[in-house]
């Protein structure tokens, strides 16, 4: 873990400190996947096999999973992981229900209406890591707002085990989206194939989900083409960033740190403190913890490059963390409340000693697919609207168009477009 005091270092050791480790290997990833998106775009099927075999170490004829599948993955997972994913869901539902984005209309003058309608996304793709950690949690978190969203296609994937099958956690996961297809595809040919479509998988419209440098670069790379889906946000590997003050528990902000480092070796993690004495407990706690989890060479190497940054006070901390616009900011302080207004940029926060991010990802019920990468000074986290396009519609009577008719023949010849003008002039000049 690199260890810093903010201000004692300049511009250009600070931005250095402060880079994502995916920065490094921004060339190499694009490469790869452009090879990728192409060999699936022009041989379809073929490619995802051949893919799969060489990425995940299996060859499958059928991509799809069964229903028999399905029914079996209920009974393999347990009734406790069973009762866990429901309880999940039902806060998850319940907290997106409440978000859900509502028409409405306005008469905007006598005889003027206008009004907005709200569509369904359709079909749209659901990305569910399963790497090294397959992600039940992510599964619900995807397939509730599409539900709730009302989407009447819903393609999802997630990568095969080695023995051909997909998590049983994750199928049954899925299912709280009942008409979703589920195939067995991980990794940038699983964005591909959802991208352009094959035999066997349809073409989305928007692609949604986390996932690795390359997941998240062939989302990019799919956004890019002229003909390609939309996609919910850059949601690459996870980071998060802990703002704490010497009253918090060093037990908890280490536990915190290694939370996000055990995702994957490029996963980002950051402290920063006022309090030197906390950085040191922290730094303690952290190679006293980290030795004991399963997932230990993972989460050491993501501690190669993560930070314990000493900041002048707790101000301070908040304007970097903005800077830095963190997928997870935890804030580890007395009142933690006090300081929310000044949080502009993150994905989601966590407010206080007794509000680990732990939570966030499984069952709080907000939603963990956030914007990575320092999206969050533009992008928000997903929600039943990511899964909504809204349309607007107007409509004029007779007395509606006399009312507001004359400003809009002056604001189009101000514009010199007559064409416009002449169109509302025309309708004006009918006699009643």
């Amino acid at each position: 873990m690199k260890r810093a005091d903010w201000n004692a270092l300049d511009e250009a050791a600070r931005s250095r400190l402060l880079m994502r480790p995916t920065r490094a290997l921004a060339a190499g990833v694009r490469g790869r996947v452009e090879e990728v998106m192409a060999d699936v775009a022009a041989r379809g099927d073929v490619a995802l096999r051949v893919l799969s075999e060489h990425y995940d170490g299996v060859r499958l004829e059928h991509f799809e999973v069964s229903a028999r599948e399905r029914e079996a993955a209920v009974t393999a997972i347990g009734a406790e992981l069973q009762n866990a994913i429901a309880e999940a869901a039902a806060r998850i539902e319940a907290f997106h229900r409440a978000g859900t984005p509502q028409a409405h209309a306005l008469d905007t003058a006598p005889g003027m209406r206008c009004e907005r309608v709200l569509r369904p996304i359709s079909p749209v793709g659901l990305y569910v890591p399963a790497g090294s950690a397959p992600l039940p949690s992510t599964a619900l978190m995807l397939a509730i707002p599409a539900q709730l969203a009302g989407c009447r296609e819903i393609v999802l994937c997630t990568p095969p085990r080695r023995d051909g099958s997909a998590d049983p956690a994750v199928l049954v996961a899925a299912q709280r989206a009942p008409n979703a297809r589920i195939f067995k595809l991980g990794g940038a040919q699983a964005i591909a194939a959802m991208s352009f479509g094959s035999a066997s998988v349809p073409r989305c419209e928007k692609l949604f989900g986390p996932g690795n440098a390359y997941v998240d670069e062939a989302k990019r790379q799919a956004a890019e083409r002229h003909d390609g889906p939309a996609i919910d946000m850059p949601a690459g590997p996870s980071e998060v960033l802990v703002i704490a003050d010497g009253g918090a528990n060093p037990a908890f902000v280490a536990a915190d740190l290694l939370s996000q480092a055990e995702h994957g070796p490029d996963s980002q993690v950051i402290l920063l403190s006022d309090d030197a004495n906390l950085l040191d407990a922290v730094a303690l706690e952290v190679e006293r913890q980290v030795a004991s989890l399963p997932r230990v060479e993972i989460a050491r190497r993501a501690l190669e490059h993560a930070c314990l940054i000493r900041v002048a006070d707790i101000s301070q901390a908040i304007t970097l963390s903005n800077d830095y616009a963190p997928e997870h900011l935890i804030l580890s302080v007395r009142e933690p409340r006090a300081w929310l207004d000044q949080v502009c940029n993150a994905g989601t926060v966590f407010l206080g000693d007794w509000t680990p991010e732990s939570l966030g990802d499984y069952c709080s019920g907000s939603n963990h697919v956030l914007p990575t990468g320092g999206a969050a000074r533009a992008w928000s986290g997903l929600s039943v609207s990511s899964f909504m396009k809204s349309l607007t519609v107007q409509t004029a009577s007779r007395v509606g168009i006399g009312n507001i008719g004359p400003c809009a023949i002056t604001l189009a010849e101000a514009e010199g477009l007559h064409a416009h003008a002449r169109a509302v002039q025309l309708r004006l000049a009918v006699p009643a």
